[in-house]
């Protein structure tokens, strides 16, 4: 292969990487082409971009991006793929999906929001909530106080009224 062509590569994972938070590397081989397929497609559907690198191209495109994924290069041997989202548990929950009782495909790291993991942690990875999901948790606690004191409000307004009406009706 021309340098070109290998820069030109290089660059192009360099901005995969800098345009997503999330980046999951991970093992296929051992897919028969019919199920690799079906990965990508599957990916395909939940917004998770899947593209089979070379390590040493993934390794200059990390060295090249602004973040700092040096804790990533020991897992960067044998094939690899990467998968980049938005969303930080996609990756893991589709391949959790994926692979059932199959040991493929595997995750060697995974990069979500300045926080690397090494090792093939599907089951914490995926069950890792989201951004838009820790915000909406945190705004369901935050609405229960005063859900609970308008409630009790109105329940205690209504005791009040019927109270009122028999002591009258008396």
């Amino acid at each position: 292969m021309r340098k070109e062509n290998k820069a030109l590569i290089i660059e192009e994972i360099t901005n995969i990487l800098s345009s997503y938070n999330t980046v999951y590397v991970a093992d296929i081989s051992g897919l028969t082409v019919e199920k690799s397929n079906a990965l990508r497609k599957l990916c395909f559907k939940k917004g998770v971009k899947l593209k089979m690198v070379k390590n040493t191209f993934l390794k200059k495109a990390m060295e090249q991006c602004e973040t700092d994924y040096s804790e990533m290069y020991p897992v960067l041997h044998g094939t690899s793929a990467i998968m980049v989202s938005e969303t930080g548990n996609a990756p893991a929950r589709i391949i959790k999906d994926f692979r059932g009782k199959n040991s493929i495909p595997a995750i060697k790291a995974a990069y979500i929001e300045q926080c690397v993991y090494v090792g093939d942690l599907v089951d914490m990875l995926s069950s890792l909530k989201s951004r838009e999901e820790l915000i909406g948790d945190i705004v369901s606690l935050l609405q229960s106080p005063a859900r609970n004191v308008i409630s009790a409000l109105q329940s205690g307004g209504g005791k009040l009224a019927g109270i009122v009406k028999t002591l009258s009706e008396k």
